[in-house]
């Protein structure tokens, strides 16, 4: 194909992060231009910022519907080959499908939808239309990350036993009168974040971090979620033990008021021939512990690192790469996957969380908060 791939965005306008974290993921491979969007509910805000992306006039609309319904009606090669939608919970499932049902791919922030009901319904959509979709878990898109996988099916573990998996941060730790204004206020809302507000934002994070990891499926949990902070009406931590099926044990911790934690996402995978450990905040390393050994560090773009991390990998060893690039390994496997889509072929072998796993990461969040509820020890895990 000799075009780069057309991007539409819903959400992401002037003065959100999240946007502009997409915006760079997806342009920094040079496979995607940005060429359309309806950036915000205020159609002047969203004028605005089609001005800040030097975006043509025309392409810059008032409503995601409208956005739709006018990009579908453009040319092949013109329109929009996919849409990424970067608004907030509440608004993914009407976004995601309108896009889907006018015959787009869709990249998604997650959570993938507002509540679990949803994710079913949005999930079956999309797998009758047949349209690629993809949710961005971006931490799986690091090269170790990927590496840790495959130590794990490559069976260097030994017989897994047990999972250690931790997302502390400490900037909600103010009074609720200090918050207005700050960056992610309205997670704290139930209108808009849904069920959850830590468990829902980064919990989820580390269950699919595990998830990635390891392959392992959870049989059952034990969950308290605690609302420290007077005034906020959604957890702001939580604390779960994991029964895995086959019988291996977890512990998950999620917090935002762990003073002093930044965005400390760390998991230890222990097995009967050695363990494993990666850290968020220094990702370019992945250890092997031994337990009658010296420790090994495995560091990013070496030769003794694996294929797979290594095609994640953009510049040599040496030289971090960090959030950026794994979000963008993500948008990097999706134009992959849309432009042998266009091309009339299917490798088969994507590597991007889809909406079976964005179902998945609602029905963690579901099952954590009733598990936080109920008085049963073990609160069983749903089936897909």
């Amino acid at each position: 194909m000799n075009r780069k791939l057309k991007m539409g965005m819903v959400g992401g306008g002037r003065g959100a992060f999240i946007g502009a974290v997409h915006r760079m993921a997806a342009n920094l491979d040079g496979k995607i231009e940005l060429v359309a969007g309806c950036f915000s509910s205020d159609p002047e805000k969203s004028r605005l910022s089609g001005e800040d992306f030097f975006l043509n006039p025309s392409r810059v609309y008032s409503s995601y519907q409208e956005m739709a319904q006018k990009e579908a009606a453009l040319p092949e090669g013109e329109r929009i080959d996919f849409v990424s939608i970067v608004v907030q919970n509440n608004m993914h499932f009407a976004v995601a499908k309108t896009f889907i049902e006018a015959g787009f791919h869709v990249i998604c922030d997650k959570p993938m939808t507002f509540t679990v009901d949803e994710a079913v319904e949005l999930r079956q959509i999309i797998k009758n239309s047949g349209q690629i979709f993809a949710l961005t878990h971006n931490y799986t898109g690091y090269p170790m990350v990927k590496e840790a996988r495959e130590w794990i099916k490559d069976g260097k573990l030994g017989q897994l036993l047990k999972v250690v998996v931790e997302y502390p941060q400490g900037y909600a730790t103010e009074s609720i009168n200090g918050e207005e204004g700050k960056i992610a206020n309205w997670r704290a809302d139930p209108q808009v974040a849904g069920v959850s507000n830590c468990m829902g934002d980064i919990g989820t994070h580390a269950h699919n971090l595990v998830s990635y990891i390891t392959g392992l499926e959870v049989e059952a949990m034990c969950a308290e979620l605690t609302v420290f902070i007077p005034g906020r009406q959604l957890d702001d931590d939580g604390n779960v033990l994991v029964r895995y099926k086959g019988g291996v044990k977890g512990i998950l911790y999620a917090s935002q008021v762990s003073a002093g934690e930044e965005n400390n996402l760390t998991i230890r995978v222990f097995g009967t021939q050695a363990s494993l450990e990666w850290k968020q905040e220094h990702p370019n390393e992945l250890a092997m512990k031994f337990a009658n050994a010296p420790r090994k560090i495995y560091r990013r773009g070496n030769d003794y690192v694996g294929d797979t991390a290594n095609r994640f990998t953009r510049i040599p060893f040496g030289h971090p790469e960090a959030f950026i690039e794994a979000f963008a390994n993500i948008y990097l496997e999706v134009a992959r996957a849309i432009t042998d889509r266009i091309k009339g072929v299917d490798a088969g072998d994507y590597d991007f969380p889809n909406e079976d796993v964005g179902l998945d990461g609602m029905l963690f969040v579901d099952t954590v908060v009733k598990s936080s509820q109920s008085d049963q020890k073990w609160y069983p895990y749903p089936s897909m």
